[in-house]
This record gives C-alpha cells, sequence and structure tokens, in this order.
C-alpha cells in the first residue's frame, strides 16, 4: 500500500484504555439502570454525546450536556491502567524520524484524550483532532476528513489506522486507506480494509526519495 500520511485513531489503536473505559460507562449505566453490554456494544469508536443522547432520549440538550460534563471529568481524572498498545511507539516515533505525517483523530474530548496521551506516553502528533472540532463524529467522515486538510495531503493519500467499526466507517466514507487493528470480525465493510490486523507490530513503513510511503506487513 503506498500513501503519504497516517491517521491514528487513540483508544484501542494506540492507548490501551478499555478499563478506564469501561469502568465510566458502567458506572454510568448503572444509574441510569442500563445493562452494561447494551452500553459497552454501542460507545467504541463513537463521541461520548452521540452515545450519551443515544441512550438518553427525550431528555433536553441541558440534561445530556450536564452528564457529559460529570462523564468527562471521570474519565480525564481516571487514568490507571492507561498504556501504549504493542507497536504503538515504535511505530510513531519511526514515522517522526523518517519525516513521515501522521496525525491523532480522536472520538474524545480535549481533557479526556490529552489525558490518556499523556498516561501512555506517546509522542507528539503533529495534529491533534478531537471530538470539539467536528460537527459530525463517527462514522461520519469529518474527522479524518479534517486530519488530512490539516496535514496538507489528500485524503487518499492517508491512512486511517482504527479498531473501532465507527472508525473504519468513518475512514472508508472519507475516502482513506484504512488499516484495522483488532476491529471485530463482524463489523460491516471490513473486507475493505487495506489490511486486517492483530497488532501495529505487523506494520513495515518504508519512506522513498520521492515522499511516498510504502506500507508492508512484517513476515
Amino acid at each position: 500500500m503506498q500513501c503519504k500520511g497516517f491517521l491514528f485513531d487513540l483508544d484501542g489503536t494506540l492507548v490501551n484504555s478499555l478499563s478506564v473505559v469501561e469502568r465510566a460507562w458502567c458506572s454510568w449505566a448503572d444509574r441510569f439502570g442500563i445493562a452494561h453490554d447494551e452500553v459497552l456494544n454501542f460507545i467504541h469508536g463513537k463521541q461520548a454525546i452521540t452515545s450519551l443522547r443515544h441512550f438518553m432520549p427525550g431528555k433536553s440538550e441541558e440534561e445530556i450536556a450536564a452528564e457529559f460534563t460529570r462523564l468527562e471529568a471521570i474519565e480525564a481524572a481516571d487514568t490507571d491502567g492507561i498504556a501504549p498498545l504493542p507497536g504503538a511507539i515504535p511505530l510513531l516515533e519511526h514515522l517522526d524520524s523518517a519525516g513521515i505525517p501522521w496525525a491523532i483523530v480522536t472520538s474524545g474530548s480535549v481533557p479526556v484524550a490529552h489525558a490518556r496521551h499523556r498516561a501512555a506516553g506517546l509522542p507528539a502528533p503533529e495534529v491533534f483532532i478531537t471530538a470539539e472540532q467536528v460537527k459530525h463524529g463517527k462514522p461520519a467522515p469529518d474527522a479524518y476528513l479534517l486530519g488530512a486538510e490539516l496535514l496538507g495531503l489528500a485524503p487518499q493519500d492517508c491512512v486511517v489506522v482504527e479498531d473501532a467499526a465507527a472508525g473504519v466507517l468513518s475512514g472508508l466514507a472519507a475516502g482513506c486507506h484504512v488499516i484495522a487493528v483488532n476491529v471485530p470480525a463482524d463489523s460491516p465493510r471490513l473486507d475493505e480494509a487495506d489490511f486486517v490486523l492483530t497488532s501495529l507490530d505487523a506494520l513495515n513503513v518504508a519512506k522513498q526519495s520521492d515522499g511516498t510511503v510504502i506500507v508492508t506487513l512484517n513476515t
């Protein structure tokens, strides 16, 4: 696969935050009498405000906003167990050393995303897209289109790296290449991803003299 830059999701792609996410959302589900599985099967890859609107039909935007603020504070303060996923830091450091553009494009808000990024000890991206910067969250293409734009690249020259079905759909809708990492096997349009992986360690990335980036799989 050829590209010129990378657009990475954060949670579940670069950072293992599953325990934090599940603690926060299961606690929230208990308050509203909603089954844990129902909530956890919906939220991944989506903006928190989208999930709250889904599970709080009939509630006013003021009530939903208040729940969002409460949930955001809990998630931003809880970094226990946050760690980089295998291959994440070496890959990002390689991109930096090779001069390959990359961005983080997350559905998380600034407080939550930056707290997890710091806790995992990841390199700083050139571009960091959060929920506040896009009108329509994943699976809409807005976030990845913005990421490509801010890197100065055409969407078709970017590779989206994602762990969630909503993110894969977002990347495809944006017209980007897609690398799926630990995405559920029954996710829609997964067969349209360029690579389907279980770890970022599998990727080999090499920049050519003309600026083109060749992505292959390690054997």
